[in-house]
C-alpha cells in the first residue's frame, strides 16, 4: 500500500508544533541540498566551446566594440 505525502502530513506532521515543523523543513532542506554522487556530474569547461557562436555570427567585431564605446560617453 502506497502512502501519499498529503496522508504522511495529515497524520503525522500536523500533529507536531510549529517549532518542530520547522526543524523538519531545515532537515529535508539540508538533506536536498547535499550534493550526491548520482547528482554529480563532472564538466569539462571545453564542453562550453562554441556554445552561442550563433548569437556573434553577423557582428563585426570593430563595429560592436565601437558602439560599446560610445556609450560610456
Amino acid at each position: 500500500m502506497s502512502v501519499s505525502v498529503e496522508q504522511i502530513y495529515r497524520k503525522y506532521i500536523r500533529q507536531i508544533s510549529p517549532a518542530e515543523q520547522l526543524k523538519l523543513v531545515a532537515l529535508i532542506t539540508q538533506s536536498l541540498a547535499e550534493p550526491t554522487t548520482s547528482n554529480k556530474t563532472k564538466r569539462n569547461i571545453m564542453d562550453l566551446h562554441g556554445l552561442g557562436k550563433e548569437i556573434w555570427q553577423d557582428v563585426d567585431p570593430a563595429a560592436y566594440i565601437d558602439r560599446l564605446r560610445d556609450e560610456w560617453e
